[in-house]
């Protein structure tokens, strides 16, 4: 195994350089300088992995390439928690779920009403928070969209740990995705 000092650093920036410029292609919320900072940052931090490794120029690419793409997703929810439009919370999420299951009639019954001291609802943008949750689990992995939509559209209990935890990553993933399905609307109007 290779020590600190016998990796080559501006090999290995310039790998972040080209990864970072990727990513930032793709991403326009971040600029190339900032992921090839963290990306560096993350090696460095992880020395042991990129040690063992160092040959593996493609296997490198990979860790850097999930190492940027992290950064540029945590700066865009960042981004997206911070603007001056709705934030679909994980808790709103799982409440709009659960009207999946409702007649138009019935939701026509439900739009209009006020919040209660007990229970926040979302009420007059149902409709919008439905097509916006409808466009998320699209979008989801398999396994979290079947996850959600047996607990919170059809009351399925949730037995196994694995499946618990893997439930609450997938709210977390089908908030966020509604918050860039609403964004992705919005910018499209303007």
């Amino acid at each position: 195994m290779q020590h600190d000092a016998q990796l080559d650093w501006e090999y290995l920036s310039s790998l972040a350089d080209k990864v970072a410029y990727s990513i930032a292609q793709k991403w326009s919320i971040v600029e190339k300088d900032d992921v090839k900072q963290e990306i560096l940052l993350h090696a460095y931090q992880q020395r042991p992995a990129i040690e063992a490794n160092y040959a593996n120029e493609s296997f490198l690419w990979k860790i850097f390439q999930k190492a940027g793409t992290q950064y540029a997703s945590r700066e865009r929810n960042y981004r997206d928690l911070l603007d001056d439009q709705y934030y679909y919370t994980p808790d709103e999420a799982k409440a709009i779920l659960r009207t999946f299951l409702y007649t138009d009639d019935e939701l026509g019954h439900m739009i209009g009403r006020q919040d209660d001291l007990l229970q926040s609802r979302i009420t007059d943008n149902m409709v919008s928070a439905r097509i916006d949750a409808g466009a998320a689990l699209n979008k989801l992995p398999e396994r979290y969209r079947d996850l959600c939509l047996r607990r919170f559209v059809y009351g399925t209990p949730i037995a196994a740990q694995a499946d618990r935890q893997a439930l609450s990553r997938a709210v977390v993933a089908l908030a966020q995705q509604m918050n860039r399905s609403l964004r992705t609307r919005k910018a499209d109007a303007r």
